[in-house]
Order: structure tokens, then sequence, then C-alpha cells
């Protein structure tokens, strides 16, 4: 027996999804989406156990999805249900009785018999399904990060919305809206990533009037942003993810270096003037 098929033989796989043995396929997808969701290790990065779980969710799903695997599995439940019926009927006088030697020894032989063979026609249903390739357990997981994914996009709307609130509150209390950038930059980069105040000013007066910007002596890539008006700093952060966008903007080199050499020109030509 190999050591996959004995680990499915003892779990029981509809009591793991929650639902009946009759359960239709439909049903069983409803429930392994359920389960699967509030285990999925994405949503559980602290707890050791939600990967195994959720693999033994993803067994199940398999096995009780294919109508062999799931009659042969049906099949083995079935005996074992049997047998403990029986050892529950047997009263205490016949509990006492001993079977002939030969007889149990027969017995035993045939039942291990046939407990082979089911597992083994499990086994090859199992061996097929790896072969072949689960396409519908692929398919539950795929609705399952796709739900995970609009799960994270909201909360990261939810947000923005907040941020967006925040700067409206600073308003209200008259006190000038600032909000935080951050850039790729390494600790010991002397240019900052190749944005000085200058440059990062520039870029940023198209969503309206800076007061300031200052650049963090602490930790290279990071500057905050002072905003004239609460409109000015809300035309930010409207964008979707804005820090995101306005530092990939900023990180083009063409426009770097466009920057870069107006700014000399501009020099050159005050010089000239003086």
């Amino acid at each position: 027996m190999s050591g996959k098929a004995k680990d499915i033989l003892q779990m029981d796989l509809y009591g793991l999804l929650g639902i009946e043995s009759t359960a239709t396929a439909k049903e069983i997808k409803k429930a392994y989406r359920q389960k699967a969701l509030k285990c999925h290790p994405d949503k559980n990065p602290d707890n050791p156990k939600a990967a195994e779980l959720f693999h033994q969710l993803s067994q199940a799903l398999e096995v009780l999805t294919d109508a062999a695997a799931k009659a042969a599995y049906d099949k083995i439940c079935a005996a074992k249900k049997q047998a403990e019926e029986r050892n529950r009927k047997l009263d205490d006088k016949r509990k006492k009785i001993k079977l002939d030697l030969e007889a149990r020894e027969r017995q035993a032989e045939t039942q291990s018999q046939e407990e082979v063979q089911i597992t083994r026609t499990l086994e090859e249903e199992i061996a097929r399904l790896r072969e072949e390739g689960s396409r519908q357990l692929e398919e539950e997981q795929r609705l399952i990060r796709e739900q995970i994914q609009r799960e994270q996009e909201a909360q990261q709307q939810q947000t923005g919305d907040y941020t967006q609130r925040r700067v409206e509150r600073c308003s209200k209390s008259s006190v000038t809206p600032k909000l935080k950038l951050k850039w790729k930059c390494k600790k010991d980069d002397e240019t900052n990533g190749g944005y000085s105040q200058d440059i990062l000013l520039r870029l940023l007066q198209k969503y309206g009037d800076v007061l300031n910007v200052i650049l963090s002596s602490k930790k290279k890539g990071s500057a905050v942003v002072e905003f004239a008006t609460v409109r000015a700093a809300a035309s930010l952060t409207n964008e979707r993810d804005y820090e995101s966008v306005v530092m990939m903007r900023m990180r083009q080199a063409a426009e770097r270096q466009r920057l870069i050499e107006q700014m000399q020109r501009e020099d050159e030509d005050e010089d000239a003037r003086s």
C-alpha cells in the first residue's frame, strides 16, 4: 500500500469537508471552496498547520469528485462501517465465545484479501488521478486565488479611501496635507537613487502647488511632500496605488535625464545672463 493511499484511508474525507456521503458533486465543490478559502496558507501565514489542512482538503476534492476513486473509497468506508456495526451488536455472551482457531484464521485471511483488493483499487484510481492531472482541483484553487486577490484589492481600496479621508481631515484642522514617498535606493547611494529635491519638486508639481519636499536624512529613498491644498494632495491619492505610480514614473530613465538636462540648461542661461 502506498503512503498516499494509506493517508487517505486514515482520513474521513466527508467529515473533513463537513458534508454527507450522499452529497452531490456541486455540494462537494461548494464545501471545498468554503473550507479551502478559510485555511488557505496565503490567508494564514502564521498557522503552520494551514498548509497541511489545505492539502488534505485538496485530496478530499480529488477523490470525491472522481467517480471511480469515490466508489473505491466509499466501498472501504462501507466495509469499515459494517465491521463496526457487527462489533456493536455483539452481546456479552457472544463476545466470550471463542471461535475455532482455524475458522478465525480463514476468516481473517479472507478479510485481509478483500481489504488488499479494495485498497489496490483505490491506489490505482489515485495513481490515475496523479498521471492525468486534476484539472478540476487546479480550477478550484484558481478560483480561491482569484477570490483572495479580490479581497486584497478591496482592502487596498479601503486603505486609499482612509488616506484621502485623513487628508481631508487635515485640511479642516488648518494643517497642510503631507504625503510620504518611497523609492528603491541602496543605503550607500550618495545620489539618493538619482532624485534630488529639485527633481522631486518638478515631478510632483503636476498634481498641484507643492510647498516643500523634504528628503529623509536617515533613510535613503524616502521623502515627505507638503502640498499647498487638499485638492493637490487628493489628486495624487486618487490614482490607483499612487505611491507605486509616482515612483514608477520617477524611475523612467528618459524622464530623469530630460529633467537633469533642462536644469543644466537653465543654470547655464542664468550664468550667461549674469
